[in-house]
């Protein structure tokens, strides 16, 4: 894909679509390398050849964990238990 913001267009690869109005892409930043851009899919152009970071693009995408589905929707998260027990039992006397 091509990213055609406000900038100039760069080449990217599509890393997650959280919703409707965005999309993650991995692109090559010329100041600050490979990094992950959060744009809407109304600025996304497609290309047909590979670009020349696209090697650094896979690589960016390979090392980073897979996106959380409902991370921050809220709701009942992962390991948390239930909602009314957030502290483990306290030490019980033995009634002296």
């Amino acid at each position: 894909m091509k990213v055609a913001g406000g900038g100039p267009q760069l080449d990217g690869i599509v890393f997650d679509t959280p919703s409707g109005d965005k999309v993650v892409v991995a692109v090559v930043d010329p100041s600050r390398g490979p990094s992950f851009r959060t744009v809407h899919p109304k600025t996304l152009i497609a290309r047909t050849e590979e670009g020349p970071d696209d090697r650094a693009l896979r690589l960016l995408v390979r090392r980073t964990p897979p996106p959380v589905l409902g991370g921050a929707r809220g709701g009942a998260g992962a390991g948390r238990g239930r909602a009314g027990h957030t502290r483990g039992a306290m030490h019980r006397t033995t009634g002296k």
